[in-house]
């Protein structure tokens, strides 16, 4: 089971880091702000580093200072890495650690494009990270931690990759109710972020047990039916998963539907069902506790 969820969550946004999909876009740039993004950010960033995936803004919140080394779980096209990057400055470091090869040649792509020297990105899973012992100052991550079959191993690497005194700043998606049922199986929802988020109460339960401190779930009031915004673009003229540009205006009073995006396949299950009745935008928050002094 945990392979075959693996094997669909790479397909899906292997599928994506290929896609035209960009701020350019009017619902993907819609997505964005919805979920805490400025129109400067998204401006100051290269376009194709957004492509709607986003539950929330963690850089907003992780509280970054020049120098520091970040880490984002999930990086995709780059969204979060950069406007880390602009944050941690020339003596900082901002790293992106993704499992589709797809996300990461776009982000790469995007590095060169914007001209970042403090940036890499790495291909790998966030439950094995290709990075020493403490050292790392923050791991931020968005809309991503909910994906891994096996959250108490993620947990347990970003708390073994932090310096003492070190911190996780992460916006997700995570459970206050039930799911209805015909949700909380479908594979569509556990692509789209919402089968596979945790309780909050065995979320904090789970980063206290791998060695977390002053661990904070706040919900961010966010409406999760802005996912829709992706495929329901007002413009109706979004370009094509596979990159294919839609037929100009002038050709056609409406532009053919693009292919599916992340969303697309959840699309159905939310029009039936009130899905902020039991799921939530959440900001997390948790603290590695500094060494104790020695005597």
């Amino acid at each position: 089971m945990e392979e075959r969820l693996l094997d669909a969550v790479k397909a899906k946004y292997g599928a994506v880091g290929a896609s035209a999909l960009s701020s350019e876009v009017d619902g993907v740039r819609a997505v964005a702000e919805a979920f805490g993004y400025s129109a400067e950010e998204l401006t100051s960033i290269p376009a194709e580093a957004n492509m709607g995936l986003s539950c929330g803004n963690p850089t907003a919140t992780a509280h970054l200072r020049p120098g520091e080394t970040v880490v984002d779980l999930g990086s995709g096209g780059g969204l979060d890495v950069f406007l880390a990057a602009q944050k941690v400055g020339p003596a900082g470091r901002a790293i992106g650690i993704d499992m589709t090869p797809e996300m990461i040649e776009r982000a790469r792509a995007n590095a060169r494009t914007g001209g970042y020297g403090n940036v890499e990105f790495h291909l790998a899973t966030i439950d094995k990270l290709p990075l020493a012992d403490a050292s790392v100052d923050c791991v931020i991550s968005n809309c991503v931690l909910n994906l891994a079959p096996d959250k108490p191993a993620v947990f347990r690497e970003i708390f073994r990759v932090l310096k003492p005194g070190g911190r996780l700043a992460v916006s997700d998606i995570a459970l206050k109710g039930e799911l209805p049922e015909e949700m909380a199986s479908s594979l569509a929802a556990y692509v789209g972020c919402i089968a596979g988020a945790m309780r909050m109460e065995d979320y904090r339960g789970e980063l206290l047990c791998a060695g977390f401190a002053q661990v904070q779930i706040v919900d961010s009031g966010a409406d999760l039916n802005a996912y829709s915004k992706v495929e329901n673009q007002a413009g109706c003229c979004a370009p094509g998963m596979d990159g294919r540009s839609p037929l100009p205006m002038a050709q056609s009073s409406c532009c053919a539907p693009p292919e599916p995006a992340v969303h697309d396949d959840l699309r159905a299950l939310l029009s039936r069902y009130d899905v902020n009745a039991a799921a939530a935008s959440v900001k997390v928050y948790a603290l590695k506790a500094a060494e104790a002094p020695r005597l």
